[in-house]
C-alpha cells in the first residue's frame, strides 16, 4: 500500500515496538498517527519525540482492545486506512493469567479484525511471534517450520494467525503477520521472559557485579533490534504481499555466553560471567530465524549488527536512569 498521505491507526503504539514503528513512520509522508492504547505497558514517555510532530495524537476517548464500540469508533473518526496491531499481553503474563491472555491476545485480535472489515481498513499489519515455532528442530527456521510451541503465549498466537487467514479468505482483509525473534533495544523494559536477559545483565554490571547466566550458557537466539522491527513493519504495509507471515530477525545466532561477553566487552567489565541452574520455565533454548522470505517478499532486511544495537541500548540506559529505575521496581527488582 502506498502510505504517502494515509491515516494510520497504531494498537498498542506506546509499547516497545509500537513506539519505535510511529518514529519510522514520522519518517515518511503520512497524512496522520493515530495511538490507540491503554497504557497498561505502553508509556507516554516512549512517545516523548513523535508527539513533537503534529501529524501524531492519541486516541483520548480509549484505548482498550477489548472495548469494541471504542475500537470501532477510532476507525471511524480518524478515517483510517491501515492498522498496525501491537496489543498483547506478554509470554509470562500469558502463562500466569491464561484466561486474561485469551481475552486480549485472542478475542482482542479478533476485535480488531473484525473493526477492520467493517471500517473497510485497507491494510492490516499484526504482530506475531516467533513463539509459534517453539525450540528449532531446523536452522535456521523458514516460516514452514512446524509450529513446536509448549506455551501459552504461543498459542495465543497462532490463533491469531489462523483467525488472519480465515478472514483474509473469508472477507478480504488484505494483511502480513510478523513473526519477531528476540527484540532489544532502546525503551526496553524487564517483562519479557527473553529480552529482559540483557537489562539484568547490565544491571550486574552497573552495580560492578559479574553478569549471570542461567544455564550453561550454549542456549542460542536470534537477536533484533527494536529499530529494525519498526522498520520491517513499515515494510510491511508498503508490501503488495497479502495473507503471508514473515520472520523479522537477522538469521544470526547469538549464545548467551556470546552476548555476555558482548556486553562485557561493551561496557568495559573485566568480571567473570557467573553461571546458575536454568530456570524449569516453558522457554525455548534454541532460535534463529531465516530472513529471506521478508527480503524478497516485504523487501525488508536487518541493517543494525548486535554490537551497534547493543552499544545503542547502552547508551539509552545511561540517558534515561531514572526510567529504567521505575521499570525496574515495576517488576520487583
Amino acid at each position: 500500500m502506498d502510505i504517502q498521505g494515509k491515516n494510520l491507526l497504531v494498537i498498542g503504539g506506546a509499547g516497545l515496538i509500537g513506539s519505535h514503528t510511529v518514529d519510522k513512520l514520522l519518517a515518511e509522508d503520512v497524512g496522520s498517527v493515530t495511538i490507540y492504547d491503554n497504557f497498561t505497558r505502553g508509556r507516554t514517555e516512549n512517545l516523548t519525540d513523535a508527539f513533537k510532530d503534529p501529524r501524531v495524537s492519541v486516541y483520548e476517548v480509549g484505548g482498550d482492545i477489548l472495548q469494541t464500540d471504542i475500537l470501532n469508533a477510532a476507525m471511524k473518526d480518524r478515517k483510517i486506512d491501515g492498522v498496525f496491531h501491537f496489543a498483547a499481553l506478554w509470554l509470562l503474563q500469558c502463562h500466569d493469567y491464561p484466561r486474561s491472555a485469551f481475552n486480549t491476545n485472542v478475542a482482542g485480535t479478533f476485535n480488531v479484525m473484525e473493526a477492520c472489515v467493517k471500517n473497510d481498513i485497507k491494510r492490516l499489519v499484526w504482530s506475531s511471534s516467533a513463539s509459534v515455532y517453539g525450540d528449532a528442530v531446523t536452522e535456521p527456521m523458514e516460516e514452514d517450520h512446524p509450529f513446536n510451541n509448549k506455551n501459552f503465549y504461543g498459542a495465543t498466537k497462532i490463533a491469531g494467525e489462523a483467525m488472519l487467514r480465515s478472514f483474509h479468505h473469508r472477507y478480504g482483509l488484505e494483511y502480513v503477520g510478523l513473526r519477531y525473534m528476540n527484540v532489544y533495544g532502546p525503551r526496553q523494559d524487564y517483562h519479557g521472559a527473553y529480552i529482559a536477559v540483557i537489562m539484568k545483565m547490565l544491571d550486574a554490571i552497573d552495580r560492578g557485579e559479574a553478569p549471570t547466566i542461567m544455564g550453561d550458557g550454549s542456549e542460542a537466539f536470534d537477536f533484533v533490534a527494536v529499530e529494525d522491527c519498526a522498520k520491517a513493519n513499515v515494510c510491511g504495509m508498503k508490501a503488495n504481499a497479502t495473507d503471508e507471515f514473515y520472520n523479522v530477525g537477522t538469521g544470526k545466532r547469538t549464545s548467551l555466553k556470546e552476548l555476555a561477553e558482548k556486553l562485557l566487552n561493551l561496557t568495559g567489565c573485566n568480571k567473570e560471567i557467573q553461571y546458575a541452574p536454568r530456570s524449569q520455565a516453558t522457554l525455548v533454548k534454541n532460535r534463529i530465524g531465516s530472513p529471506v522470505k521478508a527480503t524478497e517478499e516485504i523487501g525488508f532486511t536487518a541493517d543494525i549488527d548486535l554490537d551497534e544495537g547493543l552499544r545503542r541500548l547502552i547508551d539509552w540506559r545511561a540517558a534515561h536512569k531514572a526510567e529504567v529505575e521505575t521499570r525496574r521496581k515495576e517488576v520487583g527488582l
